[in-house]
């Protein structure tokens, strides 16, 4: 099993549904995908005359904002996901972490985050159901809010989402990135990684932002019980590269 998250940018790709459909083919019922949409969520913000706000990475969502992050990831961002992989003869079903009580998150800060949440845990019986009826579900990572007694919303990272998801099918996790892997200085791909070596890039200042994200992400899918994680780009879908392997233990050599 393998929860595939796609960035937004990758997401734009012209050769992206064909390698999910080639890839769906090869191994059917044993794919999800999580995506993302983030740059989408900042067009519609400005466009409403709001600054998107981020903090290591993580956006900053307002009470006003909850209903736009909806919008986009749950509705336009997912649904063209769908409709594409549909058109490609894949069998997609798009869905949120809303659904199903899939995702269960809780404010990260309120005070400093707004709406933005932390999943705790994921509840994977409706993915399970969806995939042994032979259908691909497609995640948009808006989760519960388990703190509101409304069942309120919550905008999740679609890293973390996706790492919580893979931990609880004990799947194998691929973050699809616009580069290669991880990068170091002199823009090498570094094919594994430990957290020892990822203080490091921090530090130096080689990795921050979204890619820093991702990483967290990715070292919190293995401690949770994630079969592997991978941080690579969109040829992987294809078998031409694996990008960055992350480990727990730091390496010998």
């Amino acid at each position: 099993m393998i929860v595939i998250k796609l960035g937004g940018r990758v997401q734009s790709d012209s050769a992206l549904i064909p390698a999910i459909a080639k890839m769906w083919r090869r191994m059917p019922r044993e794919i999800c995908i999580v995506h993302g949409g983030g740059d989408e969520i900042s067009s519609l913000q400005r466009t409403l005359g709001r600054e998107p706000l981020f903090v290591n990475g993580r956006r900053i969502t307002t009470n006003e904002d909850i209903d736009l992050v909806r919008m986009v990831l749950s509705g336009s961002a997912n649904k063209r996901l769908v409709s594409s992989l549909g058109a490609a003869g894949i069998p997609a079903v798009g869905i949120s972490g809303e659904d199903g009580g899939l995702v269960a998150a809780e404010p990260i800060n309120v005070r400093e985050f707004g709406r933005s949440g932390k999943p705790v845990s994921a509840s994977v019986d409706l993915l399970t159901t969806l995939l042994s009826a032979g259908f691909l579900p497609v995640i948009s990572p808006v989760a519960t809010d388990v703190t509101s007694e409304q069942g309120a919303a919550l905008n999740v990272n679609g890293d973390d989402t996706a790492a919580v998801i893979a931990a609880a099918l004990r799947a194998e996790l691929w973050l699809i990135a616009d580069v290669a892997g991880v990068l170091d200085a002199n823009r090498e791909l570094m094919t594994s990684l430990d957290p020892i070596q990822v203080d490091t890039l921090v530090a130096e200042g080689t990795v921050n932002s979204g890619m820093r994200a991702k990483l967290e992400a990715g070292f919190d899918a293995l401690a949770a019980g994630a079969a592997n994680v991978r941080i690579t780009g969109l040829n992987a879908l294809t078998g031409k590269e694996m990008g960055t392997l992350l480990s727990l233990t730091p390496s010998m050599t």
